[in-house]
């Protein structure tokens, strides 16, 4: 455990002036209060908050985050209350230990519901004093790097709390060296398999090519001192977790991912990044698309670099990151630099971005979430995204995350500018609203008077205030028709258990679902946000739990008109539980198509035939046929192995189709019949499971449109 005069001394090389009296005081305050507690690892118990401080001083952080670190367990797990931290060390410290103590007693991994409210609970603690939560995520790095004493279970259920909420939040807070190396701590529990074998794969690499870290550096050196520029290199490969991410997002082995090191360009001055980015692009070929500049368009956490890859060494992709000092420190620290210290005093860089605006430009959209749901679903869209700046026809900037459309675009300015969109001109050409838009593109927003939100619109946009606002107007709109369509689906639903659905079943089914009113429940119902079965099963659990009918197939989709019929369209065949969307074709009723089928770009320009359906809510027959390509190993008994497996799954298989027969391998197109998308998942996951399968996907061809 590190002594108090070692911590006060770890303090004091960034700030001369601490307050190292109250420093002692904290430490033997804690060291009292936590007397005869001991860590899984058998470890007195103090040894714990002591390392937490110790992780702070290395953002070099004020003396109150300091003591907080000391004294953050001692209201929740000691006899010290609130009153007492209080009296003894000041209000601003009695209330950031309270902060940090309201936190670690959030369960944030729990269900979905329970979730997005302790989210709530966690940016209203955060938008008191930022500071807790860097308590918070120091305290989570130290438990994460001693996670080993813990049992099993509780070492997977902090690696995934840890993965989904701690990690991207210390991301989107500009710390990225911690967010990575959480990811990593999480990855070797979730995954030490996977992690291993990157590690081994590594050793192997440099024991064939040498230490290609230290190769670059020192080539990027040699061309800095050619172009006269006095700058720090750093290199390093980047962490397995890392790696293993890239491999899984481009389905590629890590023979073939290139990117798998770092390095890290400090200049004196903003000027000289820009002499360093040219020597590095005279010297190797720059990759197309790996360029940003962040130091004209910084990050709203403040963070600037210049961020490039290029074709290094033996053609190996290296990623180059030039900044300046000032700069690298808020690219470490992230919104903390605004509390760091140097010699005594707060460190006056120019680029630290005040926490309280910072907060603001984060929470500002979550207050418009109407439920639990909506409100989860803005938190991790800001958390895990990543930005694309776009301009105005005027010039202004506006920031979006990644994969953003010009629909995004338009809420992003103002609410009645998206809802009134009818067409977007990306660099002045025309483009279709789902367009993914990219860096320094220009954009203009087409409006018309009279134009509404589409229902289809919700699956184009990624951004929760677009989605929030879109969701707002489509039900106000057509609240009148949804409560008229779930007055119907919810009788139909009640009638088959034998029950009515009266207005106080209705009201006592809103009050369990924390919906406001029957009227809610009704509107909820018929837009497909609620299914009937969940509220039946709200109020008669027993009763709709013994209800196993089928439904009929001809009844299966819900928005058609008495005298339609529908068909599946066999471009993309939809099954129930994915979102769907009509197309009527004269004389043939209406096809069905899944709302991201590609072949739904034809009829972009004939909104009139376009119908908004859902899937009937229950279970649905197996009868919906699917198809799957799927490449097996060419060995005696693998396809008989394959078929049995989708009949355990409870699918049957309607047609196979060789399409390709190597020496090998095989490569098959399987239609199975069935239930749902749930249905679906269950059969590719068994099948992907299986060693001798090497690869299944969804067979999806736009060119056979139709029903």
């Amino acid at each position: 455990m590190i002594d108090v005069e070692d911590l006060i001394a770890l303090v004091r090389n960034y700030n001369p002036r601490t307050d190292a009296d109250l420093i002692r005081r904290a430490y033997d305050y804690g060291h009292a209060m936590h007397r005869g507690q001991f860590r899984r690892s058998g470890e007195p118990y103090f040894t714990h908050p002591v390392a937490v401080a110790a992780l702070l001083t290395e953002q070099r952080l004020d003396d109150a985050t300091i003591i907080t670190a000391l004294l953050h367990d001692t209201i929740e797990d000691t006899k010290s209350t609130y009153g007492e931290v209080a009296c003894e060390f000041g209000e601003e410290i009695a209330e950031l230990v309270d902060g940090v103590t309201k936190l670690t007693n959030l369960e944030l991994a729990s269900s979905e519901t329970k979730q997005a409210e302790n989210f709530r609970k966690l940016f209203m603690a955060m938008s008191k004093d930022l500071r807790v939560i860097l308590v918070k995520l120091a305290d989570r790095l130290h438990n994460m790097r001693t996670i080993r004493s813990l049992p099993h279970e509780k070492q997977v259920r902090k690696s995934h709390e840890t993965m989904d909420i701690y990690a991207p939040l210390a991301g989107r807070m500009g710390m990225q060296w911690m967010r990575e190396e959480l990811e990593d701590l999480a990855f070797r529990v979730l995954n030490p398999e996977a992690r291993s074998s990157i590690i081994r794969r590594f050793i192997t690499l440099q024991r064939e090519t040498g230490d290609v870290v230290h190769q670059i550096t020192h080539d990027i050196r040699t061309e800095l001192q050619r172009e006269g520029v006095e700058a720090e290199v750093f290199g390093r490969a980047k962490k397995p977790y890392s790696i293993w991410r890239k491999m899984e997002e481009k389905q590629q082995g890590f023979s073939r991912l290139s990117d798998i090191y770092g390095f890290r360009v400090i200049t004196l001055s903003e000027s000289d990044c820009y002499r360093v980015l040219g020597a590095i692009h005279r010297r190797w070929r720059a990759v197309p698309g790996r360029f940003k500049d962040y130091i004209s368009q910084p990050k709203s956490n403040g963070y600037r670099s210049i961020q490039t890859t290029v074709s290094g060494r033996d053609g190996k992709r290296v990623e180059v990151q030039i900044r300046t000092r000032e700069m690298h420190e808020v690219a470490e620290s992230g919104v903390a630099a605004h509390w760091s210290y140097r010699d005594g005093v707060r460190a006056g860089n120019p680029f630290a971005v005040d926490p309280a605006k910072w907060l603001a430009s984060l929470t500002e959209r979550f207050e418009s979430a109407d439920d639990h749901d909506e409100f989860l679903e803005h938190v991790k869209l800001e958390m895990y995204s990543d930005q694309v700046f776009c301009f105005t026809p005027k010039g202004d900037v506006v920031k979006l995350p990644r994969g953003a459309t010009p629909l995004d675009y338009a809420y992003a300015i103002h609410t009645r500018i998206g809802d009134s969109c009818v067409g977007a001109k990306v660099d002045g050409i025309r483009v279709p609203l789902w367009t993914r838009l990219k860096n320094g593109q220009s954009v203009e927003i087409i409006t018309a008077e009279g134009q509404r939100p589409q229902a289809t619109w919700i699956d184009i946009v990624v951004t929760g205030r677009a989605k929030a606002a879109i969701r707002k107007s489509l039900r106000e709109e057509d609240r009148e028709r949804y409560i008229k369509l779930g007055r119907e689906l919810a009788r139909v639903a009640f009638e088959h258990l034998g029950k009515k659905a009266t207005d106080k079943a209705l009201k006592t089914a809103a009050k369990t679902l924390g919906l406001t009113d029957a009227s809610e429940v009704l509107a909820r119902l018929g837009s497909a946000e609620l299914r009937a079965s969940d509220v039946v099963e709200t109020l008669y659990p027993e009763l709709a739990s013994s209800s196993g009918d089928e439904i009929d197939l001809d009844r299966a989709v819900v928005g058609l008109s008495p005298d339609q019929s529908f068909s599946r369209a066999r471009c993309c065949q939809p099954v129930p539980g994915e979102r769907i969307v009509g197309i009527t074709y004269r004389g043939r009723g209406v096809v069905v198509h899944a709302i991201d089928c590609a072949a739904l770009a034809r009829y972009e320009d004939q909104p009139d035939r376009w119908i908004d359906l859902h899937w009937h809510s229950g279970k649905h027959p197996a009868v919906h046929t699917v198809g799957l390509v799927v490449t097996i190993r060419n060995d005696a008994g693998v396809l008989g192995r394959m078929c049995t497996l989708i009949g355990e799954q409870k699918a049957n298989i309607s047609d196979l189709v060789f399409v390709d027969k190597k020496p090998d391998f095989y490569r098959l197109l399987i239609d199975v019949d069935l239930r749902d998308v749930e249905h679906l998942h269950t059969v590719m996951t068994a099948l992907e499971a299986e060693s001798d399968v090497a690869e299944i996907e969804r067979f999806r061809d736009p060119d056979r449109d139709g029903g």
